[in-house]
């Protein structure tokens, strides 16, 4: 049965980019290099900017990410730092090429998911989104993650140009022994937003007559889905997650986003200067999260509005969801 995921209120979400250098050239890659850095933090920086997101009194859960984070030669010992400190969970996301042998280094212990990104079912589609040799990396790499008893996720950034085989992941998932599946909405971020297309992301009747009926059939299979609820139903109250949740987007020049769709501009709301956790003079991210109008989320607005759509009357027909708002459907 669906359900929405609501904000957890004594809860960190803590997505740490470690480094921002990648393997690959992802054509709606979100990483940008004039926002984020481009160095990979060494061992001592990452470790003490987790514990300024470590509260004893809350659950903290952590997500390793890049660029591609198993590129850290460190990535281990990250892992184990974070355990040592106190997080709840920890996920590595990851393109499947697994480099420095890290499912040697560390255990299915230490790691609650593997989380691999793949986005076609098959080499054609995946590729030409990903870049040549991805499919099979990526594929092989969560077979051997599964061999060793790891837990394993799946993200699929579904767009335009890979929802053709979205009905078609089910079987995949189920080939490959994935235990959760994500499907991801694509941000007019990064690489998409540079692209100059205007048309990757799905209009609310693709989404409904396309994500949910496969969401249902992968959940049917015994595999935990969770997508994002993007829209809003009437009379259904929209929440930023700026406001009412805690989700920490660090990157590696120390900015700290509250919300990724803000990750393309100078808006970021806190910043790691010194070893200490700072807020950031206004105007940023959180001043934008106080606005309350008819579309909902404010962000989505102003980066990527081109998923509204209006009425006769010149009022949305329907608003949008907090990007970070979820709904799940349990393995059956």
């Amino acid at each position: 049965m669906k359900k929405t995921v609501s904000f957890a209120k004594n809860a960190a979400n803590v997505f740490f980019h470690i480094t921002t250098r990648c393997n690959l050239k992802c054509s709606h890659c979100y990483i940008n290099y004039g926002q984020h850095g481009d160095k990979t933090l060494p061992l001592e920086t990452v470790v003490s900017w987790l514990k300024l997101f470590y509260e004893p009194q809350k659950t903290a859960n952590l997500v390793l990410l890049g660029g591609e984070p198993t590129l850290h030669p460190d990535l281990a010992a990250i892992v184990e730092a974070a355990g040592q400190t106190g997080y709840g969970s920890v996920t590595i996301d990851t393109n499947g090429y697994l480099f420095y042998d890290i499912l040697d280094k560390v255990s299915p212990g230490q790691v609650d998911y593997l989380s691999f990104s793949l986005d076609g079912a098959t080499e054609a589609t995946n590729d030409r989104i990903r870049g040549k040799g991805c499919y099979e990396a990526c594929t092989q790499g969560i077979r051997r993650a599964v061999e060793k008893g790891f837990s394993v996720s799946l993200i699929y950034t579904v767009s335009r140009e890979n929802l053709h085989e979205l009905a078609d992941m089910p079987s995949l998932l189920k080939d490959l022994g994935v235990h959760r599946f994500f499907i991801q909405v694509i941000g007019i971020r990064g690489k998409s937003a540079e692209s100059g297309k205007d048309d990757l992301q799905l209009t609310r009747r693709q989404w409904e007559d396309n994500v949910f009926p496969v969401a249902e059939k992968v959940a049917e299979s015994g595999i935990t889905v969770t997508y994002p609820k993007v829209f809003l139903e009437p009379g259904e109250v929209f929440e930023c997650g700026g406001n009412v949740a805690e989700n920490y987007f660090i990157f590696p020049n120390g900015r700290v986003y509250r919300c990724p769709l803000c990750e393309d501009f100078p808006v970021h709301s806190m910043e790691i200067k010194d070893g200490r956790l700072q807020s950031t003079p206004k105007i940023n991210e959180a001043d934008l999260f106080a606005l309350d109008i008819p579309e909902g989320c404010v962000m989505n607005k102003l980066v990527q509005g081109g998923n509204i759509s209006y009425g006769k009357d010149g009022k949305p027909v329907c608003k949008i969801a907090c990007c970070l708002l979820k709904e799940e459907i349990p393995a059956s």
